[in-house]
Order: C-alpha cells, then sequence, then structure tokens
C-alpha cells in the first residue's frame, strides 16, 4: 500500500512540505531526534554579587539610621526613597541608595521637605505658594459671593423658637 493511499491530496502535499522543512534539524539520519535547542538562564543575582564586590573594593560603609532620601530633579520632581539602605566611601566620593525609588511632586511632600530645600528650588517654591495664593484668593471671592445669596432674616432664631 502506497503513502499517499487514502489521504486526500492537500493534506498529502501538506505532509510533504513539513517533512521536507523539518529534514534540515535532525543530527543523524531518519529515525534519529531532532537538535534541542539549548536556552541560556541568565541569572541576575550575578551582576548584584558583582556590584556588591566592586563596592567593597571602594571600601564603602553601610551608613545607619536614614529613614528618607530625596534628590531633586531640574523639571521640580522629587526622587522620594522611604527608608533606604545608603552607602558611603567619602575618600571616593562615592554613595549608593539602595531601594524602591518613586517619582513625587514637591507639593507632595510639603512641608515636611522645607528644610531640604535649597537655593536652586526656590523658583519652585515660589511656584507652589503663588498658586496656593491663587486659590485662596478665588476661594474668598466666592465665599463672599456666598454670603451674598443668603438672606438677612433680622430675627433672632431663639426668640421665634420660644413663641
Amino acid at each position: 500500500m502506497p503513502a499517499g493511499a487514502g489521504v486526500p491530496a492537500d493534506v498529502q502535499a501538506a505532509r510533504d512540505k513539513l517533512k521536507a522543512r523539518f529534514q534540515d534539524v535532525r543530527t543523524g539520519g531518519k529515525g534519529t531526534a531532532r537538535r534541542t535547542k539549548i536556552a541560556k538562564h541568565q541569572s541576575h543575582g550575578a551582576d548584584d554579587k558583582q556590584l556588591q564586590a566592586q563596592l567593597k573594593r571602594l571600601g564603602v560603609n553601610t551608613i545607619p539610621g536614614i529613614e528618607e532620601v530625596n534628590m531633586f530633579k531640574e523639571d521640580g520632581s522629587v526622587l522620594h526613597f522611604s527608608a533606604p539602605k545608603v552607602q558611603a566611601s567619602v575618600a571616593a566620593n562615592t554613595y549608593v541608595v539602595s531601594g524602591n525609588g518613586e517619582n513625587k511632586r514637591l507639593e507632595e511632600l510639603l512641608p515636611g521637605i522645607i528644610n531640604q530645600l535649597g537655593p536652586d528650588n526656590l523658583v519652585n517654591l515660589k511656584r507652589i505658594a503663588e498658586g496656593y495664593a491663587a486659590a485662596g484668593a478665588g476661594g474668598g471671592a466666592k465665599a463672599e459671593e456666598a454670603d451674598e445669596d443668603i438672606p438677612d432674616i433680622g430675627e433672632n432664631f431663639e426668640d421665634v423658637s420660644k413663641q
């Protein structure tokens, strides 16, 4: 019985096409297993070990007791680290801050961050203050308009309730 007996022509054509396609991936003759592709496992732990080894070579020491680290950016935002691990080597002028860093706006960290602001952040602080002043002035005008809407009764409510 021939190989293609009882099989539709389109199915046999597809089988022949697959056979031709996978002919090149065999390592031996007919009947041997196909070549397997070896996937390389990348370990990121090795990178961390190398980094720690280089830091140790620089002579960094862990600085205990630091609750937060704030790095001010040019655009007025702040890179904020809560409870970071800080290591420093003053001789090598190297500081390492590791932990979960969040991008925050300067307004979100006020008022606790005011003592950390330098002269370069004065412009951002003025901009924030002007924004609050404009919002406060607009809110005051709305409050006066609300007072005008309330009619003046002219009577004391307690006297009216006793009658």
